[in-house]
């Protein structure tokens, strides 16, 4: 890829070449079946995914570091569809515990960890619980704390009884177009639905059960002891975490730093990939 914006070839190749390179595996934490993958040689890098994402979801970034000699390892956050997880007993600190669970099965440490959103958070209780087991961090869409009102915490509170995926939610796509489709501007459809494909394979009950984890969480007060170089990535048109919320974990952290990306919003894995990439290299090699 030549552009910071993918084309509709570029997403075909890597879908490709993701599906022919990357190595699928499984095993059981003793709480859920943790599927995960891993592509490419060299310095590893951990995916935390955020809240409606799946490691798919950042093939186009993965394959650019996989480029650069990164080998490139994600997992999926437990969905209790599929995977024999648990979701009403299970709790942000087992997400944190399942993160290194997969680090031990990897006998992984002082590696890279890359949290996107709801991924932040357990990304940032991991450098709280387990500061060892780390080297360089990378927040994108970043939060320690988001305010979750009565209404929402209802809705998250119901959702966890649902069936089915977020692809059946009715008016999600009508709603995704209005926030999102303006943050795709130069980018093909393609591109597009890509992100409306991997969203909405996501479980309604896995979705709501980390919404509601969110309601209960509040890492402000530690962060302050979290002394692993980060980098900050956000978008100027982010219309999921604020900025405000960025900027607690900015004023938090000893040592952080932030690139906004613009135009941007909140995923800027499927838009900008290329400078994605670069921006996270220039943070990992040092």
């Amino acid at each position: 890829m030549t552009s910071p914006h993918p084309s509709a070839a570029d997403l075909t190749d890597v879908l490709k070449r993701y599906d022919a390179e990357a190595v699928q595996s499984e095993f059981d934490t003793g709480r859920y079946r943790l599927r995960y993958m891993h592509w490419g040689d060299g310095q590893p890098v951990v995916f935390v995914h955020g809240l409606c994402d799946q490691p798919r979801s950042f093939a186009l970034l993965m394959s650019e570091l996989v480029a650069k000699n990164y080998r490139v390892i994600a997992y999926d956050l437990a969905n209790g569809m599929d995977d024999g997880a648990k979701l009403g007993k299970y709790t942000h600190a087992d997400h944190v515990s399942d993160l290194i669970a997969l680090l031990d099965r990897l006998q992984l440490d002082n590696v890279d960890i890359k949290g996107s959103s709801f991924g932040s958070t357990i990304t940032l209780q991991a450098l709280l619980s387990h500061p060892q087991r780390f080297r360089r961090v990378v927040l994108q869409g970043g939060f320690a704390y988001r305010k979750i009102g009565a209404f929402e915490r209802g809705l998250c509170q119901l959702g966890r009884y649902l069936p089915g995926r977020m692809s059946g939610m009715p008016a999600r796509k009508a709603v995704m177009g209005k926030l999102e489709l303006p943050h795709f501007v130069g980018c093909p459809e393609e591109i597009y639905e890509f992100l409306i494909s991997c969203s909405g394979d996501t479980p309604l009950r896995a979705a709501a059960r980390r919404g509601y984890l969110l309601s209960e969480l509040d890492l402000r007060p530690e962060l302050k002891q979290i002394p692993h170089p980060t980098l900050m990535i956000g978008g100027d048109r982010d219309t999921i975490v604020p900025r405000e919320s960025e900027r607690t974990v900015e004023d938090g952290l000893p040592n952080v730093k932030r690139i906004e990306f613009s135009p941007c919003g909140h995923y800027p894995q499927y838009t900008m990939p290329v400078a994605m990439a670069e921006a996270m290299h220039e943070h990992l090699k040092a």
